[in-house]
């Protein structure tokens, strides 16, 4: 019997991996920027499928076909395992990215990519671990968040920051629920361009990337908004709008700058409750606008802040917008502003409806997760914890800051969370000062809490009932803690 023609395209797969496999000792321990994997090698080969025979998985494809194809060779750092891989487009261009220190901000505006999908690339080679990055300097008091179980230590250290930045007071609703209807000056130009600087100062130092959500008001009805965005996505920021419809020339303007990562607006309920809470014929505009974001390519969410009156027009709105948004999901009503005059609903109807939400969620994908209570359930049926309301529990000032436009940094918009002014202590300083460090540690009642890495409650609700955020426990948690 012959020896396989692809023998010797086999036999440098597996030196390479032998090659891998010796860099054990001289991998760095942390790099001080992001950079490529020292092991990595990258393969020509006339043979495709041969990764295949290398699997570590046993799951062996032993008919390799002749034609070229380029595969990546490495050590994984996380598993100590050499690794092979075909290579594609995508992780070449995150490669590439890395290697050339490649500016994602003016890459995306280049080749007209979505800062975000390149960001997205990256990630996903540094997952894998052919590109090494820092640690991240967002972390969570290790006295305090001690998980009790693995799976919930990846809510301990996250890569991206949030800046909420509500550029601008001026709104054309007036919402009963609206949280924060004082006069604010409209940032100028110039200041917002010093807060991209802080922003930027914030990401080196903190070594994390970041994205910016801009709202209001009605974000898009800020003077320079335009401007701004571009401006934005030139640092690199992918960027999320959180504001009201708008017609397809103002969409069309934004789209020759680049598509924002997601568009959200916001409905109350049903035609007749919506329109109640936030103007007459709102309704019918929201639902006319949501075909356009699909139309021109824009993803988008559907936000509901959830009252006692409400609460039961959830899931049938949910229906309506089955095939007309990307996602739909809640917040519990904070009852402060305007909103103190709603009401919240009662603990045990909460508690119910979150359980027929979670079961709902099977026959609808629309409907998104977001409260961090329903880690709870989720715990109860021996599923995986999701990340909650910023994808780290209560993120409030921990991977999630909100902006105001008079340069106010506070950890939620929902409730008076003051932490700094970015003009003045810096967002740096803001961050890391004593009323920062209070809002991320959270309620001292939840500290034997073993959901507490993904939950934390909500810390606006505690607020809003008259409560302490840093003592006091989410009077709206069902969780029974072990004695």
């Amino acid at each position: 019997m012959g020896f396989p023609e692809y023998l010797h395209d086999l036999s440098r797969l597996e030196a390479a991996l032998q090659a891998c496999l010796d860099m054990q000792e001289d991998m760095p321990a942390q790099p001080e920027q992001k950079m490529l994997n020292p092991s990595l090698l990258i393969l020509e080969l006339q043979w495709q499928g041969l990764t295949g025979l290398v699997d570590s998985s046993g799951k062996k494809d032993l008919s390799p076909v002749h034609g070229p194809e380029t595969v990546l060779v490495w050590l994984d750092p996380l598993k100590n395992l050499a690794r092979a891989q075909p290579a594609d487009e995508r992780i070449l261009l995150a490669l590439k990215i890395v290697a050339e220190n490649l500016h994602m901000g003016n890459t995306a505006l280049e080749h007209k990519i979505p800062v975000a999908n390149l960001h997205r690339i990256v990630d996903q080679a540094v997952a894998k671990g052919l590109v090494l990055a820092p640690e991240s300097g967002l972390k969570r008091n290790p006295a305090i968040f001690i998980p009790l179980e693995k799976t919930f230590e990846r809510f301990l250290h996250p890569r991206v920051f949030t800046l909420q930045w509500h550029i601008t007071q001026s709104c054309d609703l007036n919402c009963k629920h609206c949280y924060d209807r004082t006069s604010r000056r409209e940032m100028s130009f110039d200041s917002a361009l010093q807060v991209l600087d802080h922003l930027e100062e914030f990401c080196r130092t903190k070594k994390v990337r970041a994205k910016v959500t801009f709202t209001g008001g009605n974000p898009l009805l800020y003077s320079h908004f335009d401007q701004l965005y571009l401006e934005t996505v030139k640092r690199g920021f992918p960027v999320n709008i959180l504001g009201n419809p708008a017609s397809r020339q103002r969409l069309e303007r934004l789209l020759e700058i680049q598509t924002p990562s997601m568009y959200q607006v916001s409905l109350e309920g049903l035609r007749e409750y919506n329109d109640f809470v936030r103007q007459q014929g709102y309704f019918d505009k929201v639902m006319n606008f949501l075909p356009l974001l699909r139309e021109l390519g824009i993803p988008s969410q559907v936000m509901l802040t959830l009252t006692r009156d409400n609460m039961d027009q959830v899931l049938p709105l949910g229906e309506l917008l089955r095939d007309r948004a990307d996602t739909f999901t809640f917040n519990r009503l904070s009852a402060v502003g305007q909103g103190a005059d709603l009401l919240m609903p009662a603990p045990e109807d909460y508690r119910s409806f979150l359980k027929e939400y979670i079961q709902e969620t099977a026959n609808n994908p629309v409907l998104g997760l977001k409260d961090n209570l329903i880690n709870i359930i989720r715990d109860e049926n021996e599923d995986k914890p999701f990340g909650g309301c910023t994808g780290f529990g209560c993120g409030a000032g921990f991977n999630f800051a909100t902006l105001l436009c008079d340069g106010e940094v506070h950890a939620c918009r929902k409730f008076p969370s003051y932490m700094g002014n970015i003009f003045n202590e810096g967002l740096l300083n803001s961050y890391d000062s004593k009323a920062g460090i209070r809002y991320r540690d959270g309620s001292a009642a939840c500290r034997q809490c073993k959901l507490l890495p993904a939950c934390g409650g909500c810390q606006a609700v505690i607020f809003s009932l008259g409560l302490d955020p840093s003592l006091d426990r989410d009077p709206y948690c069902f969780y029974s803690l072990a004695p």
